[in-house]
């Protein structure tokens, strides 16, 4: 029997965190009994994690990501368990692991975009933080044995980032795209319904009591999301439109605040903190069309749900968008806050339908979990056959 550690300290993280619930769900599901895989969570994570398999085991770790306990007691408790292969499953990793391991980077954002807007330490410590990161995530892509990316565009910036100074980069990398939440699947096939208590609230109550056009944007508030040219753009559409900013409670999404209230948007731009799944659900199915204003993204979970709920979609016009959706969406040029307002107004005067049945079978959580799986397979075992 084989032992696979999988890294899911990010286990209720957004983004991340999605990707780690479905890969272990369907991982679990359908893969064979040859394999014990040791799950690695956080204190916060490992009570409600349940696995219903003798061959997933949990593991505790206090070690959060980017920190000195990472590098040196996860690495122990990985040594200690003798894995034949780990899974790394962010950016983050103890680079004094010197064994077999599979690395996935989800995106290249914080190299391309390195700027202290988006942390809220002092320069100097942000800018300590940022050489660390540069270099661990260097010798990851170095030192893993595969590297899994969720779209051939983020495969490309890692080739244009490192492929002069990695030997054989580009044989390595595995893009593997993702898919739609399970959980959202389950919701949306099972029937569902919003709490009577949230059907209350007011901002539910303002939305679903005028027949105005309701965009949403579903995501973080970091700098690199570009929602700050997102609501520049929207206070100067001239149609009684609406905007929900869906998206965690956090340091940016107050700073936006104040960027409404200056604008004086406050009844026309409202945000939508922590939704639950069925909350998300009612915003994919009652919204005129989602707005995805980025700057940079490794692929773009709510644009496939928004894809899979059949929700039009209105996007930046950048590779990764172009890979997913080819010309299935309408784009714009996210630097140009005029531009942005412009294919708002498009929207408005033409509202046409959509359907993404045929684009969203390339799109899959299991057949990704699959894949990976496939993968840990290939690299336990030697071309002879005989275990490394």
């Amino acid at each position: 029997m084989y032992k696979i550690g999988i890294d899911a300290r990010l286990y209720s993280q957004t983004g991340v965190g999605v990707y780690l619930k479905n890969l272990l769900y369907f991982l679990e599901k359908n893969t064979k009994r040859d394999i014990f895989f040791y799950i690695y969570l956080l204190p916060e994570d490992y009570s409600k994690v349940k696995f219903t398999s003798k061959y997933f085991i949990k593991k505790l770790t206090h070690s959060r990501w980017h920190t000195f306990s990472e590098q040196i007691d996860f690495a122990r408790l990985l040594y200690k368990d003798n894995l034949d292969l780990a899974h790394f499953t962010y950016f983050s990793y103890p680079i004094l692991y010197k064994k077999k391991f599979i690395a996935t980077v989800h995106d290249t954002t914080p190299l391309s975009f390195k700027t202290g807007k988006a942390s809220t330490k002092n320069p100097l410590s942000y800018e300590l933080k940022f050489r660390a990161f540069q270099f661990v995530i260097s010798q990851q892509i170095k030192n893993a044995i595969k590297v899994i990316t969720p779209s051939k565009t983020v495969k490309k910036q890692l080739l244009n980032l490192y492929g002069k100074s990695i030997r054989g980069l580009a044989d390595k990398i595995v893009p593997i795209y993702e898919g739609v939440d399970y959980e959202l699947m389950k919701l949306e096939v099972g029937g569902w319904k919003l709490d009577e208590n949230i059907k209350k609230s007011a901002i539910l109550k303002r939305l679903t009591s005028n027949s105005k056009p309701l965009f949403i944007y579903v995501g973080n508030f970091y700098p690199h999301k570009n929602v700050e040219n997102l609501i520049k753009a929207f206070a100067k559409v001239s149609r009684n439109a609406q905007l929900i900013l869906i998206g965690p409670d956090d340091y940016f999404s107050k700073r936006l605040t104040q960027l409404i209230n200056q604008l004086s948007q406050g009844k026309r731009i409202v945000f939508y903190h922590n939704p639950s799944k069925t909350e998300l659900i009612y915003f994919y199915k009652n919204a005129s069309a989602l707005i995805h204003p980025s700057l940079s993204e490794g692929f773009g979970l709510p644009i496939i749900e928004a894809a899979y709920f059949n929700l039009p979609i209105i996007a930046s016009d950048i590779e990764v968008f172009r890979e997913l959706l080819g010309r299935s969406y309408i784009s714009f040029n996210s630097l140009s806050i005029d531009d942005i307002t412009k294919k708002i107004n498009q929207f408005l005067s033409q509202r046409k339908k959509v359907d993404y049945a045929n684009l969203l079978k390339k799109f899959s959580f299991e057949k990704m979990a699959r894949q990976v799986y496939n993968l840990y397979q290939q690299m336990l075992v030697k071309p002879t056959g005989d275990r490394r």
